[in-house]
């Protein structure tokens, strides 16, 4: 990894600068050109990108991958696997579906009501990354939020392996879900697919999942056309570090994220000793883990108190955040801007990326200021059915023409007081 200290200059100006260090760089250009070529060409196009980025040798023939290739990979799946995957599942539909809204009517003084609902939306694409790895744990992430939502049709896209086939870890995924549509296509031609549609596609309504910065900038540019969950980029996690914080739990904390690539890794301590020995377990344990990426930011900051270290994981809005001071949940209550809070020693992110319940796709590069977790909440909308009988319109006229003879709309106000 690469590790920067800084001096504290105020949680702001901090953060700031700590996100400035550890930004990536720009998403390539070329992602605009892609979606251009998937408007035009089609599945012809998706099946000449997916040869270039990412089954060069293969010779696939088409988008869609048969379901029964899904039930049989469910049916050929470990024991063990396949009794963690449901593990998961149970706990993260039962999250999923606490969140859902009531149906609420509120009555007006004049005398009407307006009756608030939510209604799934009718379609969703889902994005799995996947590729030279599995990620069936995405799967789960996505469809079961959706599931819970009510959406009717659940198409998910995920990107085949060099051998043009999808893994069957992550088909297994699907079928335990119950997914049977399926397309081995990656990267930001598979949202630019699911938004506009192809020869085998229909365009979804709102597109959702995690991915690297093509995927994102294809969400970005596809949203208005359809609905999107956040920009769910690079992973990030922040460590509020106490006196007894364990060096070696926070270093694999910090290790197991740096597997996900060039993520910002932060951790903020009052002690500087705690700083040196985090920084020093870190190296060491990532020295002897390949799969650590070594250009992963690590960011070490000394904070005068632990009321500083939350007003800087306020600013900063990072997407992880672990709190291993003794009074974490005291501390948990007043952060306001981290995609998921782990509170206390035992709460390893990694249980939230699997098995928790919690959901892994969350807000990143700051956007935990205004977004949060991915929940059914992305794939319903609400309706307002506003009741309006002759007495509260009788008592509503004279203010609707008032305000709209101001706006200079007076047709507005002739359609109200002649309901007078």
């Amino acid at each position: 990894m690469k590790v920067q200290r800084f001096d504290w200059v105020g949680a702001a100006v901090t953060a700031a600068a700590v996100r400035s260090w550890s930004a990536e760089a720009e998403p390539p250009v070329e992602v605009e050109s892609i979606g251009a070529l998937v408007r035009e060409g089609g599945d012809a196009a998706l099946l000449a990108l997916t040869k270039r980025y990412d089954a060069p040798d293969a010779q696939m023939e088409t988008v869609p991958v048969d379901p029964a290739e899904a039930s049989a990979a469910l049916a050929a799946l470990d024991p063990e696997l396949r009794a963690a995957l449901e593990t998961a599942a149970v706990n993260i539909r039962a999250v999923a579906e606490a969140q859902l809204g009531e149906e609420r009517r509120v009555e007006l003084p004049q005398g009407h009501s307006v009756r608030l609902r939510e209604v799934p939306v009718g379609a969703a694409g889902l994005y799995a990354p996947g590729g030279r790895a599995a990620y069936p744990s995405s799967v789960l992430m996505t469809v079961l939020p959706a599931q819970a939502a009510g959406v009717g049709r659940i198409a998910l896209a995920t990107p085949p392996g060099p051998d043009g086939h999808v893994h069957p870890v992550t088909l297994a995924a699907a079928a335990l879900c119950g997914i049977e549509e399926i397309y081995a296509v990656g990267g930001a031609q598979a949202i630019f697919a699911l938004a506009y549609g192809t020869e085998s596609i229909i365009p979804v309504d709102v597109v959702a999942g995690p991915g690297n910065s093509w995927v994102q900038e294809a969400k970005r540019s596809v949203y208005g056309t359809v609905g999107i969950d956040s920009l769910a980029g690079p992973s990030e996690l922040m460590i509020i570090a106490g006196h007894d914080t364990e060096a070696e739990w926070a270093a694999l904390d910090l290790c197991a994220q740096a597997e996900h690539g060039e993520g910002a890794l932060v951790v903020a301590a009052v002690e500087l000793h705690v700083l040196d020995a985090v920084e020093e377990a870190t190296a060491r344990l990532a020295e002897l883990r390949p799969g650590v990426s070594g250009s992963a930011p690590l960011a070490l900051v000394h904070v005068p108190d632990s009321s500083d270290a939350v007003d800087l994981c306020n600013a900063f809005a990072p997407e992880h955040l672990e709190i291993f001071e003794e009074d974490a949940s005291v501390l948990a209550g007043q952060i306001t801007t981290a995609g998921c809070v782990f509170a206390g020693r035992y709460g390893a992110t990694a249980f939230g990326d699997y098995a928790a319940g919690s959901n892994h796709v969350l807000p990143t590069g700051g956007s935990g200021r205004f977004t949060g977790p991915l929940g059914p909440g992305a794939f319903r909308r609400r309706i307002s059915t506003v009741e309006i009988g002759p007495e509260a319109a009788a008592a509503l006229a004279l203010s609707v023409d008032a305000i709209a003879r101001a706006e200079g709309f007076p047709v507005h106000g002739e359609s109200a007081m002649i309901r007078r």
